[in-house]
């Protein structure tokens, strides 16, 4: 394989300048650093290592695994320079993402191909539907994708799926609903605890059929056919290529400790697998414990709510036939406070009709703070119009950011 060197030195002091300047050094280190967690002696702490080194041997590896924050923006900046500089290295990438269930690969294959617009992309993968985050916090991994053609993957299920086993169990699921996921190995008791801790923490964890309490082996078998499923996915593709890096963009919950989709490639045979992981460098050193990832990168510390993001009405959408209804409104969001109700249908905004859902959304991400938006509303068989008011920069800083 040839390997392309002489762009890394410079995309390594864009990496390392670009996050400099985003914040002041913290008890662990400067963000833009990477860092090796320390070794099981008490008392050691992480390291600093090389970049130019770390990727190198990431590029020698079958899976690179990329967990995220999902609604961290710096973490998808990271994850975007971390898939330009292995593609440097090793141009034969493939991206593997948790984000679309498997029967949307024939989309994520148009699009790469490039015959599918954005909207029509986010449309046809039923993004508002599928996983309804900010797609303009995926977009540049979805456009580093397709420029240089590289394999997107769907590795995840129906999150349908994955709730039916919360609530019943996998042994009282058909195979024929399984998805052709196989059966997970079993966790090791280090996962067990740490899935307890959630478990327990969330005591309203309920099954959403009879309002009882869903047992915590069924919440296991949920979480690890989760991480089995994503992890067949990066095995498959793998078996016939290979010689393609694949890199993972995956929640941080499925890579933490290698418990989650690291140990499921481990049963499958995938054995060289790197786990990477960022930290805010306002954290306390003691969070980047042994065996956390095989490097953490330190990127600034998380604001509340991060400016760079287009504003946020805190609602749920659906396509109705009569414009876009609103099925859920977030506690203290812009939507609660401006007065929105689920079941409203917006028919208007700005006084433009809108159709899609996308179309919502871009009226607005184009919003400035301090502005008014206002919509034409249906509420049964009645017509109104609510203004939204988007706070000034200032006052939006404190707002509390619905996800």
């Amino acid at each position: 394989m040839t390997q392309r060197k002489s762009p890394l030195k410079l995309l390594m002091f864009l990496l390392a300048l670009s996050a400099q300047m985003a914040g002041a050094a913290g008890p662990c280190g400067q963000p833009g650093q990477f860092l090796a967690p320390p070794a099981s002696l008490p008392g050691s702490a992480p390291t600093p290592l090389v970049p130019g080194q770390l990727l190198q041997q990431l590029a020698r590896k079958q899976v690179v695994l990329l967990g995220e924050r999902h609604d961290y923006a710096d973490d998808h900046r990271w994850q975007l320079m971390m898939l330009t500089a292995l593609q440097q290295i090793h141009p034969k990438l493939a991206i593997g993402f948790e984000m679309f269930p498997r029967r949307m690969q024939p989309v994520l294959d148009r699009w790469v191909a490039g015959q599918l617009s954005e909207a029509e992309f986010l449309q046809q993968t039923e993004w508002d539907k599928v996983w309804k985050l900010d797609p303009q916090l995926y977009l540049p991994l979805f456009r580093f994708a397709r420029q240089y053609r590289l394999p997107m993957l769907a590795l995840n299920v129906e999150h349908e799926l994955v709730t039916e086993v919360r609530n019943t169990g996998l042994d009282a699921v058909p195979e024929t609903r399984r998805e052709g996921v196989g059966r997970p190995a079993a966790p090791s008791s280090a996962y067990l605890e740490a899935l307890q801790a959630i478990f327990d923490a969330h005591p309203a964890m309920q099954d959403s059929k009879t309002s009882r309490p869903a047992p915590f082996a069924h919440f296991v078998e949920a979480q690890t056919l989760w991480d089995r499923a994503m992890a067949e996915g990066i095995a498959r593709f793998l078996q016939g290529h290979p010689e393609i890096l694949v890199v993972g963009v995956l929640g941080a919950g499925h890579v933490r400790n290698g418990y989650g989709v690291p140990h499921q490639l481990r049963d499958l045979g995938v054995s060289a697998v790197a786990n990477l992981l960022t930290v805010p460098s306002d954290h306390d050193c003691a969070e980047i414990v042994p065996s956390l990832a095989d490097a953490v990168f330190l990127i600034p510390p998380q604001p509340e709510q991060d400016a760079a993001l287009p504003p946020r009405l805190g609602v749920s959408l659906a396509e109705a036939k009569e414009g876009i209804r609103i099925e859920k409104v977030m506690p203290g969001s812009l939507a609660q406070r401006s007065g929105l109700l689920e079941g409203d249908v917006i028919v208007q905004a700005a006084a433009s009709k809108v159709r899609t859902i996308e179309e919502v959304r871009s009226h607005v991400y184009r919003q400035p703070a301090g502005t008014w938006l206002p919509l034409l509303i249906r509420r049964g068989n009645d017509s109104l119009e609510i203004v939204v008011r988007f706070p000034p920069e200032a006052e939006a800083a404190t707002v509390p950011r619905p996800h």
